[in-house]
């Protein structure tokens, strides 16, 4: 969190924020929660919660319970609402930006149960359940049939989404060293929470097999980006132009991953 160093002057980055208290219109009796203030910026209310405390200035800051100011004993109400609106457009952004976060993590869920829906390679695929034979998965069109007990479907489907995963990674590292005569010297699958790819120093990759759900173009990105790293590892301008030699579009392809919800891998 970040601190107002001069009245309504420098704001808290903001934490991730899951139901955002704003409201386009002013809102019912009783629809804000207990404590809580409203404040009309730039048109809409935006509900927050008031501390005061000993410090010198007024902080602001966005977290997963919505707005929240922390003003001094001494500061009157008129000048914390001078402070949000000199901010208000600040304050508003990001709260969008939360709220768009949140849906994006919605959309990326998957729901394990028979007649969800799930991403693969950017297309929404049905889950069917038919417990008649045991382990077996098959794609039926933009059904995913899987067979076997409903208490495994996640384990089945993230099964066969990791023999796909190795399947398809192959033959796009295949058609880059094709195309442009670049290759690890051994290439696994990965599992990990944070990160899409990796490059080691000794000249291996790692590709997250959950780029299965992502489309196809943003697959290629990832491969490609840790392709670049087996000639440059850091990203110095240098990286970036190795990058668009193997995939131009980088640009695009950077943005979207980059609004894609970072702090969850879809399981």
């Amino acid at each position: 969190m970040k601190r107002l160093t001069q009245l309504g002057r420098q704001l808290a980055d903001a934490a991730l924020q899951l139901t955002l208290p704003l409201f386009d219109a002013a809102p019912r009796t009783g629809v804000t929660r207990a404590g809580a203030r409203l404040v009309r910026l730039d048109g809409r209310f935006v509900e927050y919660q008031l501390k005061r405390s000993r410090r010198r200035t007024i902080g602001f800051t966005i977290d997963a319970r919505g707005l929240a100011v922390t003003a001094p004993t001494w500061v009157a109400q008129s000048q914390i609402e001078t402070a949000l609106a000199e901010r208000g457009d600040w304050i508003l952004r990001k709260l969008d930006e939360w709220r768009d976060h949140a849906a994006r993590r919605e959309r990326v869920s998957v729901r394990w149960a028979d007649g969800a829906t799930m991403p693969y390679l950017g297309q929404p695929l049905t889950l069917r359940v038919d417990p008649a034979h045991a382990g077996t998965v098959r794609l039926d069109g933009t059904l995913l049939i899987v067979a076997g007990a409903r208490n495994r479907l996640q384990d089945d489907v993230q099964a066969w989404l990791q023999k796909r995963a190795r399947v398809h990674f192959a033959e796009r590292l295949e058609a880059f060293a094709d195309r442009h005569g670049v290759a690890p010297r051994r290439w696994a699958l990965s599992s990990a929470r944070t990160r899409w790819g990796s490059c080691a120093a000794d000249g291996s990759i790692r590709l997250n097999w959950r780029l299965m759900h992502f489309p196809a173009d943003i697959v290629d990105y990832v491969i490609a980006h840790e392709l670049a790293h087996l000639r440059e590892m850091n990203h110095s301008a240098r990286f970036w132009q190795h990058l668009e030699t193997l995939y131009p579009d980088y640009r695009r392809a950077r943005e979207w991953l980059r609004a894609y919800p970072d702090d969850t891998l879809i399981s």
